[in-house]
């Protein structure tokens, strides 16, 4: 599958998968079949209330319409809702585990949902989605046209590698970090730094342990009274915090 680097707002370059088209098309048809089962039922409960002798019958054509309009209205703006809440998620997209986030780094808005919400005319109503098909293969960053005016792109948030094999450090959710100057690392180097502190630290090595602490503090620009093996730990651990977390 593909990949997107992304720079964080710290200046962290984090390489994310893009979701695949089959990914996308499928979150879309469930997202599809919840806006289309909320509108018969929501227009069947609201019909059912009226006999053929009620106001709402002797309305002329276009006042129905109106009215119908007003109903499903909460489904015409379904994406757009839940996108905003959700941080680039709908149902569908939760169910799949994509999202979509800005690939300048910043956290999209209700702006940028908002233009990808709007080009869903184009992308997607017209010509039956052909046109966001056509965009999303020939883009190298699989965007739609919505995509590309919002600066947005739809990730994949499935964890396909072991965390243990990567860079990345299981966290508890009320993880407090202690060295936020660890965002002047780059990518690179916590792969270097976690792959010696792995091996150095099975093999007992602590001169190495101790020249890679003297590094770390240097590049971060700190000093810590903890010890090394510790420091260490918590440094990697912060930098999963805070590229996890921008």
């Amino acid at each position: 599958m593909s990949e997107i680097q992304i720079n964080t707002t710290q200046n962290v370059n984090i390489n994310f998968t893009l979701s695949s088209i089959g990914e996308r098309v499928v979150a879309h048809i469930i997202d599809l079949i919840i806006k289309i089962a909320y509108g018969f039922v929501i227009v069947w409960c609201f019909e059912a209330m009226f006999s053929t002798d009620d106001w709402f019958y002797e309305l002329d054509y276009w006042s129905r319409v109106a009215i119908y309009i007003v109903l499903i209205f909460p489904a015409l703006i379904y994406t757009l809702v839940l996108e905003s809440l959700w941080e680039g998620q709908t149902v569908g997209k939760k169910i799949l585990k994509i999202k979509v986030v800005k690939i300048d780094g910043y956290q999209a808005t209700f702006v940028d949902y908002l233009i990808r919400w709007i080009f869903r005319i184009v992308d997607l109503n017209i010509l039956s989605g052909f046109i966001a098909l056509i965009t999303v293969i020939m883009s190298d960053k699989g965007q739609r046209l919505g995509d590309m005016t919002a600066g947005t792109a739809v990730i994949s948030k499935k964890n396909k590698v072991l965390i243990s094999h990567t860079i990345l450090e299981e966290l508890g959710e009320d993880y407090k970090p202690q060295f936020p100057t660890v965002i002047n690392l780059s990518d690179n180097d916590m792969r270097i730094i976690k792959e010696t502190f792995v091996i150095a630290k099975k093999g007992k090595d602590y001169e190495t342990l101790k020249k890679l602490r003297t590094k770390v503090e240097q590049v971060m620009e700190t000093k810590s009274d903890k010890a090394t093996v510790p420091f260490l730990d918590i440094v990697i651990k912060d930098y999963n915090f805070y590229t996890q977390n921008m």
